[in-house]
């Protein structure tokens, strides 16, 4: 099946800048249209007070039940903090080949780990774990490659040593997800 789109959602405050980046990041790296949007959504529903979190299950099957289409890919963009019950935070989450996902510029940030900041790392790093995200939407897995987008990551030192780019194998794959 053919990807037609991808939608990037944001929900909160982006820099245009960033979007933009990403967008183009975004079209380039899966070489369809990417759009835009804003979106609202009352995130305090999906707020967790006794982990002073938000529950990225819930976001994104809101996400899903809400904005998803048929034809494309849909990411919902955020600037809280997330987590999955079994996991005391995540960078974002999508539904394995299915049709939307979400990422989370909260805990990109240098800032946040009492560095210097730095706009050009928060930008790359959610580019990558944007592209991360609607890779898994489009089928795929988690890669071994240590440079692959695909490679799973924990800590945000993870995202800084990935590239932006999926590597040969997870470009196979997508092109065969793509062809079926």
């Amino acid at each position: 099946m053919n990807l037609e789109s991808i939608t990037l959602i944001s929900f909160g405050i982006f820099e245009k800048g960033l979007l933009e980046t990403v967008l183009n990041d975004v079209e380039n790296e899966f070489q369809v249209p990417v759009r835009t949007q804003k979106g609202h959504l009352d995130l305090g529903e999906f707020y967790d007070s006794g982990r002073k979190q938000y529950d990225g299950n819930r976001l994104l099957k809101e996400i899903e039940i809400r904005f998803a289409s048929d034809t494309g890919k849909t990411l919902g963009l955020f600037n809280v903090d997330l987590f999955i019950p079994i996991l005391t935070y995540i960078f974002g989450q999508a539904f394995l080949n299915g049709r939307s996902g979400i990422a989370s510029i909260y805990r990109l940030s240098n800032e946040r780990y009492g560095l210097k900041a730095n706009e050009q790392i928060l930008a790359d790093r959610f580019r990558k774990e944007v592209i991360h995200e609607l890779g898994h939407t489009m089928g795929l897995i988690h890669c071994q490659n240590p440079i692959c987008v695909m490679r799973s990551s924990t800590y945000a030192e993870d995202i800084d040593q990935k590239e932006h780019h999926l590597c040969s194998k997870c470009r196979a794959d997508f092109e065969h997800h793509q062809n079926i």
